[in-house]
């Protein structure tokens, strides 16, 4: 089982790719990976929107099934 993780704007800068596959069984999983092999993400990942197939879940949703996880950092603008 994958999911890909696609990071978006300044999460995509701090991860140092716009996307990658991983195999952590659930979201919080997921995270602490992330951060783990991204350690620029640990100064924002707490402040992102993170989108399980398009909708927001507790940290510990399983991934199975699923196809996206999409890290969204805040946006400024209007």
């Amino acid at each position: 089982m994958s999911v890909r993780v696609r990071y978006f704007a300044a999460a995509a800068e701090a991860a140092g790719t716009d996307a990658e596959d991983r195999t952590e069984p659930t979201l919080a999983a997921v995270r602490a990976a992330v951060v783990a092999d991204h350690p620029a993400l640990g100064g924002i990942l707490d402040r992102c929107a993170v989108l399980v197939d398009g909708t927001r879940h507790d940290d510990d949703v399983p991934l199975d099934g699923v196809t996206y996880v999409d890290v969204l950092p805040p946006f400024a603008g209007g």
